[in-house]
């Protein structure tokens, strides 16, 4: 796995967790301060996840991404933990 494709594939869970977020903060806000902050976090969110499928979608048609995808072992071959964290410095 190109470790190109496996940054733009970790983006796409971080997209993910970053709109789990928003949703579950904006439920439990109690002012309109967090609903702002969750607002533009939310907005920001879906702002790189479309970034971050486009540039796959352009990675799959120059060929450099997998025609299966990737499973999570193919994203842990670069030495990183399931944080994203070097493990083996």
């Amino acid at each position: 796995m190109k470790p190109c494709n496996l940054h733009i594939a970790k983006t796409l869970e971080l997209v993910e967790d970053m709109i789990d977020l928003a949703d579950h903060g904006d439920i439990d806000r109690e002012d309109n301060g967090c609903g702002i902050l969750y607002g533009i976090l939310r907005d920001s969110a879906y702002k790189l996840k479309k970034l971050a499928e486009e540039e796959k979608e352009n990675h799959i048609k120059k060929g450099w991404w997998p025609v299966d995808g990737m499973n999570e072992d193919e994203m842990n071959k670069d030495g990183m933990n399931e944080d994203g964290l070097n493990i083996e410095e």
